[in-house]
């Protein structure tokens, strides 16, 4: 690996900023869990990304939001340059923002969305403005540095919701609130709750009314929802845990062991420990 120049910035373990210059086009080898918040800019470069075991492929000025709890691996990586922007939900989160830069906006916490953005030119020389400013800022230990890092972080995110918005259509009405209400629900609880009723009951709507607004916006049934998050749950734990079979099991909510593994057999066409070996 030919490298020319590898600098991380830090703010108390909470915040960091990474730059990464190479002379040349290298391919890097990796995959690991997110513990943190993480917005990958890779400004110059291309490669094949896997987060959360689907594949997206890119080239060049693209970012990449990753959640706590992601799965993200890399399966091909040219990259020329890149920054990496890393923080913990006491950072940025407990603060009150928009809906949509919070948390569990638009750009995280959305596992059932694409991941990435791509900038144009201007908003590009956006995104320089703002990263030169933050190295800046980690420089100078200064009073309210604090408010000042999470200030450039959170212009950050606001320009990215700007640009997913202008490249995706955002629909607001009542089965689009449904839907992320009911997905909210669903990330909270998937380990507890897993009936559609079970939902229904806290959203104050009936089973029925609830797979007649999925199928209006074409998604896949309720259940099949509740399912695929459970799924993803116990692919996450079997390849990034030392957990047994059972112990994953009871940490979904399934009494009975034998019950989830015939569950995960039939819907991934694996035995939990097969699809733990062959991956």
């Amino acid at each position: 690996m030919s490298v020319k120049n590898i600098t991380k910035y830090n703010f108390k373990d909470i915040f960091s900023v990474g730059t990464v210059l190479f002379e040349e086009a290298c391919t890097i080898d990796h995959s690991t869990q997110q513990n943190n918040y993480t917005i990958y800019w890779i400004k110059e470069g291309s490669g094949i990304y896997n987060i959360d075991f689907k594949q997206y492929k890119f080239t060049d000025n693209v970012l990449f939001f990753l959640s706590p709890g992601q799965v993200f691996t890399v399966g091909a990586e040219q990259i020329k340059t890149a920054y990496k922007l890393s923080f913990k939900r006491d950072f940025y989160c407990i603060q009150t923002h928009d809906t949509e830069v919070a948390c569990n906006g638009i750009l995280f916490n959305n596992i059932y969305e694409t991941h990435f953005v791509k900038p144009c030119k201007k908003d590009t020389q956006k995104f320089n403005f703002i990263i030169e400013s933050l190295i800046d800022e980690f420089q100078q230990n200064e009073t309210a540095q604090y408010d000042m890092l999470q200030s450039y972080l959170k212009q950050f995110i606001i320009n990215s919701v700007r640009i997913k918005k202008q490249n995706h259509t955002l629909q607001e009405d009542s089965d689009t609130r449904l839907f992320k209400d009911f997905s909210l629900l669903v990330e909270q609880n998937f380990k507890t709750m897993h009936t559609v009723t079970d939902y229904a009951n806290r959203l104050g709507i009936s089973p029925k009314s609830i797979t007649k607004h999925f199928q209006k916006l074409g998604k896949k049934t309720p259940l099949d929802f509740i399912k695929n998050r459970i799924l993803l749950e116990a692919k996450r734990l079997l390849i990034y845990t030392d957990k047994s079979v059972k112990e994953i099991a009871f940490e979904l909510g399934y009494n009975d062991p034998a019950y989830f593994s015939r569950f995960f057999t039939k819907a991934i066409t694996k035995s939990p420990l097969q699809f733990k070996k062959e991956y």
